[in-house]
């Protein structure tokens, strides 16, 4: 199995932020992989503690980690928050076709965008 298709099946990942503090934040979550773009993208809720700390240090770095037994995958780089309804509903849109079905749609939904510059995996 390559990187790429490890990453199109329905797992889900751990996405790790930075509190204020320095210390982790590390919450499972759903997530979609653009290589053309070099996007990783995860919807969640602009009141979140995950986009509390990428608030709290714009351009701050996220990683994004599947597992699938002793196979991973690590995404990181630089994240941002977006609210613009063109992002948040490109993520909805790759989400859906993903997971085969359609994201939560919370009022205040983002998308954390990580613009990925490091990829680590084993057993692929």
């Amino acid at each position: 199995m390559t990187v790429e298709a490890f990453l199109a099946g329905p797992y889900v990942a751990t996405l790790t932020t930075l509190r204020p503090d320095g210390s982790p934040h590390v919450v499972a979550v759903r997530f979609t992989w653009d290589r053309q773009a070099g996007l990783a993208r995860v919807l969640t809720m602009a009141s979140s503690r995950k986009a509390g700390n990428l608030a709290a240090d714009p351009g701050g770095r996220a990683a994004l980690c599947q597992v699938d037994g002793f196979r991973w995958v690590t995404l990181e780089g630089p994240a941002t928050i977006h609210t613009g309804p063109a992002r948040v509903g490109e993520a909805a849109r790759r989400y859906a076709e993903r997971y085969a079905a359609p994201p939560p749609d919370p009022p205040g939904r983002i998308v954390i965008e990580i613009a990925v510059d490091r990829i680590m995996n084993l057993n692929l």
